[in-house]
């Protein structure tokens, strides 16, 4: 039969084994009940010799301060005297110690970010001295040379625009009354020949327009040949139509 075996936990000093205890019996860091603390406490003082583990010398300070506090809390308390909790200093000391081992906790874990990255050294690098040698000839062209890009960038000038914007539209009504007098004098027109008298492209777009709207009312009829579209003037029985 093989031997039992029992592993006991190692704290960091008595401040650690305190706060262990506490928590293990999930009471207030404010209200210590001192006297189950410390009985706990020499418990695990007794299995740590029993396990023949060197007991450092302030976990036995610790043990004297518990009795002193346990020894304390049990002498009749006067109101008039106005005595301060003998735990008191126990208690600073231990939130002290809580907060410094939170902050260990969290800067072990920063210190793990880093722990897997490896970073290239930075190269020396030779600097090789330099020298320019420009003219005033060498200047001037690279100034000229700057005045033209920013030229470049500067918008068109509004003569540029000519024939595109700046015109009055010509009325659809206008371009209606040329059709139906060219009808007067032939039944069908060519839509190229026109388009080809147009002088601008509102021109153009108006003499579309009209062309769609007679065609709409039925008015004329759009016939598509080989090269080019024929209007024809359609009879007037069917205009209402």
């Amino acid at each position: 039969m093989q031997p039992v075996t029992f592993h006991l936990p190692v704290f960091d000093g008595p401040l650690d084994l305190l706060l262990h205890l506490i928590s293990k019996n999930k009471v207030s860091i404010y209200d210590i009940p001192v006297s189950d603390i410390l009985e706990q406490y020499l418990e695990y003082l007794a299995r740590m010799r029993e396990f023949d583990m060197d007991i450092a010398a302030d976990f036995i300070s610790m043990a004297a301060q518990l009795m002193v506090i346990k020894s304390r809390m049990l002498l009749p308390v006067y109101e008039e005297e106005g005595q301060e909790d003998p735990r008191a200093e126990l208690v600073e000391a231990l939130l002290e110690y809580q907060r410094f081992k939170q902050i260990g906790g969290y800067l072990g874990t920063r210190a793990e970010l880093g722990r897997d990255l490896f970073v290239k050294q930075p190269e020396t690098l030779e600097k090789q001295p330099q020298e320019y040698h420009y003219t005033a000839d060498a200047l001037t062209r690279a100034i000229c040379s700057i005045l033209e890009r920013s030229e470049r960038r500067m918008p068109p000038p509004v003569s540029a625009f000519s024939g595109i914007v700046g015109k009055e539209p010509v009325p659809v009504g206008q371009k209606i009354e040329m059709l139906v007098h060219l009808f007067t004098r032939q039944r069908t027109i060519s839509l190229k020949q026109v388009v080809l008298e147009c002088r601008s492209r509102s021109e153009v777009v108006a003499l579309f327009l009209a062309v769609l709207e007679l065609s709409k009312v039925h008015k004329i009829y759009i016939e598509d040949g080989d090269a080019d579209c024929s209007l024809s003037l359609a009879e007037e029985s069917q205009w209402n139509s």
